[in-house]
């Protein structure tokens, strides 16, 4: 496993702690920057963005447009707009540089295998596999290269990459591969070998290869139906070649799971953990409520996950649950209609069931809701910001938010 990512909300804090706002703004295109780390604590809701945003206002003071909350705010932007769009982020939200079916519905071998001869390529998958992790930049640069260069549809590395990823998130994976790939975007993200050299180190420079060419040359390229140098793929002996890590629809059975289990929960209240409600328990659960964790069978069997995030996830909810249950999504709701009340935290990934057994608390917002659809960042940005100053500003206007509906929600 990667301790360096360890499942506790003691190693969250830590990385909020030691957020360096001037340092993370300056320097955050690097590999070797100084970025956070925080994405997998956020992605499976250890801490809320404004539990993060409030742990680091503590110690720097930030002005709205610090690129920091700007950070923040692309992730706020992809639920916005997976909110809006629902099952639409997974199809390409208009045409690229060419349509849906000049591009493979396969992932080259060569590249699931690091071994195309491109380091930056092959380095950025084996960091993939060796840590469940990626610097955003290099995912840029991974995702320019399968759906420009080789020629593959974006939806086919999303979804290969998603199911690697510690962080995984629906929202912000797929619609980054959609920007890169110019289906979300007024443009298509190119990048060359300069552009590696700059951010990156020795290890992933490129001379030579296929991207160490003018963007004027990549443009062209990326608008030809197939890959113009076929040579520089096939060219390889299978040396050094990756094996990929396998990927599971269930967690390892020795994790201590059970099936649902109606007499488990009958007659009494319910609060529901799934994967991306980690965080501390609400401190207004009635005495006696039985805490469930669930892994949901029909959601894996569709986007299954590496060993390293099962163990991630599931090492967080043993702390957190009475029992954990991994089963279908029938049988889970059939376990839980015997119980008194259920309730849990709303929660995109399991749309399709959740709300069907449980009063789901929405999730706690960092920015204020924006109900226009917005189709790019920028304008959801100018809305979600506006009459805002200082990070102060925004925590309180989320203070405001989020009381009111908690309140509400959970029992006195």
């Amino acid at each position: 496993m990667n301790e360096a990512f360890a499942p506790t909300l003691a190693a969250t804090h830590a990385r909020i702690a030691a957020v360096r706002p001037a340092a993370y703004a300056r320097t955050r295109n690097a590999l070797d920057g100084a970025v956070t780390g925080l994405s997998p604590y956020i992605t499976h809701g250890f801490v809320t963005l404004a539990d993060v945003l409030a742990g680091v206002a503590v110690r720097h003071a930030l002005d709205v447009q610090h690129k920091f909350i700007y950070e923040l705010g692309w992730r706020a932007y992809f639920r916005h707009v997976w909110r809006h769009r629902g099952d639409g982020i997974l199809r390409s939200l208009h045409e690229g540089l060419l349509p849906d079916d000049a591009y493979s519905v396969d992932l080259p071998l060569d590249i699931r295998e690091a071994r195309t001869g491109v380091p930056v390529v092959d380095e950025a998958v084996r960091t993939l596999y060796a840590t469940g992790m990626l610097h955003n930049h290099a995912r840029m640069w991974l995702a320019s290269y399968v759906v420009h260069v080789r020629k593959a549809h974006w939806r086919v590395g999303a979804d290969w990459l998603y199911g690697h990823l510690l962080d995984g998130d629906l929202a912000s994976n797929h619609l980054s591969w959609q920007w890169v790939a110019g289906t979300g975007s007024s443009k298509p993200y190119l990048f060359n070998a300069d552009n590696v050299a700059r951010y990156a180190p020795a290890g992933w420079h490129s001379p030579g290869s296929v991207i160490d060419t003018s963007y004027e040359a990549l443009d062209h390229m990326a608008r030809q139906p197939v890959w113009p140098r076929p040579r520089e793929r096939e060219a390889r002996d299978g040396s050094g070649s990756q094996v990929e890590p396998p990927l599971a629809a269930r967690p390892p059975a020795e994790r201590g799971l059970t099936a649902p289990d109606a007499g488990a929960v009958a007659g009494h209240d319910v609060w529901i953990v799934h994967p991306w409600n980690l965080g501390e328990l609400p401190a207004t659960l009635p005495a006696g409520t039985r805490v469930i964790g669930v892994f949901v069978d029909d959601f894996h069997r569709v986007w299954p996950w590496s060993e390293r995030r099962w163990h991630f996830v599931n090492t967080r909810m043993a702390e957190l649950c009475d029992e954990r249950w991994c089963g279908d999504a029938a049988a889970i709701g059939a376990a839980l209609k015997g119980a008194r009340s259920v309730r849990s935290v709303g929660e995109p990934h399991l749309a399709p069931w959740l709300a069907q057994w449980a009063e789901c608390v929405e999730a706690s917002a960092l920015f204020p809701a924006v109900d226009r659809r917005c189709d790019s960042f920028t304008q959801w940005w100018n809305r979600a910001s506006r009459g805002l100053h200082t990070a102060a500003d925004l925590l309180a206007a989320s203070h405001a938010l989020n009381e009111p509906r908690r309140t509400e929600s959970l029992p006195p």
